[in-house]
């Protein structure tokens, strides 16, 4: 597993969006704006059981993730990698916590009625860091 460098890692602590991107059936790529967040040295992600990008998930775990600073811009991490872990165990917890982060709010307020949230642990294989 590679590791995100540590003079980057204050990217993925601030309300950050990143982009995931998963493959489809057919192989063509799906990206997704997303919030994101890390465990140390895996990206953890949640999203909601059902998705387009989770159903790629499930059927193939190779994804990349982007992700610029939102102070600057010009500063990113490029990482490709794949989903080791799929769970539904403290995602609902999770998602609340992320909605503090990035709205300020401490309950996440887009829940759909019947919605199961689920946590993808992406294990870097690759990282680039620029700017």
């Amino acid at each position: 597993m590679k590791q995100i460098p540590k003079s980057f890692a204050d990217i993925l602590k601030k309300p950050s969006f990143a982009h995931l991107s998963t493959l489809m059936p057919d192989g063509s790529p799906q990206s997704s704006p997303v919030w994101i967040d890390s465990d140390g040295p895996q990206l953890v992600i949640n999203s909601a059981e059902g998705r387009v990008k989770d159903q790629n998930v499930r059927r193939d775990p190779r994804v990349a993730v982007s992700v610029a600073d939102p102070d600057n811009p010009y500063r990113c991490l490029m990482i490709r990698g794949r989903v080791s872990k799929i769970t539904n165990e403290g995602a609902d917890e999770h998602i609340n916590r992320m909605a503090k982060k990035y709205l300020g709010a401490d309950e996440y307020p887009f829940r759909q009625p019947g919605e199961v949230r689920v946590l993808y642990y992406i294990e870097p294989e690759s990282v680039a860091a620029w700017g």
